[in-house]
């Protein structure tokens, strides 16, 4: 017997907004558990490959703090390298270059120290490893002295 006085129609309109609401509640739980994957938002462009300069040992090197100039026997090497840019054109460091003055030879040579500025430059595709770029040039800046016979500024071209 049906006391609501409604002919039996309020258990029907409950169970459909029961229904209802179950239904918006699902939704909802869906739309939160959609993985950031599946949104359309671009993922951002990851990072190039910084330019490298390749040392003695063909070893690819981001901002060392040492440089080795003479590959053959070790008498010239940049030390203390303080890079203050490095980007995909050029970069540049202060640093000291360590001279061997290989008197009177260079097994009993003393090293003298100058302070260089250190440019970096001419990156080019590295032979042999397609997708890195390497500088190709180092020039030298002694803003005092430089080493014997060496000019207070001067470029090399680096074939490593």
């Amino acid at each position: 017997m049906d006391v609501s006085g409604d002919g039996g129609r309020a258990p029907a309109a409950r169970a459909r907004v029961r229904t209802a609401t179950m239904l918006c509640a699902a939704a909802a739980l869906v739309v939160g558990a959609v993985p950031a994957s599946a949104q359309t938002r671009a993922a951002p462009e990851p990072d190039p490959e910084p330019v490298v300069v390749v040392d003695c040992f063909s070893k690819a090197q981001v901002r060392p703090e040492e440089y080795l100039l003479a590959c053959g026997d070790g008498n010239n090497r940049l030390v203390r390298l303080n890079w203050d840019t490095w980007g995909p054109r050029k970069a540049t460091a202060t640093g000291t270059d360590m001279v061997n003055d290989c008197k009177p030879y260079c097994a009993a040579g003393r090293f003298h120290a100058y302070p260089v500025t250190v440019t970096l430059s001419k990156p080019e595709p590295w032979p042999g490893h397609p997708d890195i770029q390497r500088f190709t040039t180092i020039r030298l800046f002694y803003p005092g002295t430089a080493p014997s016979p060496v000019p207070r500024d001067v470029t090399y071209k680096l074939v490593y």
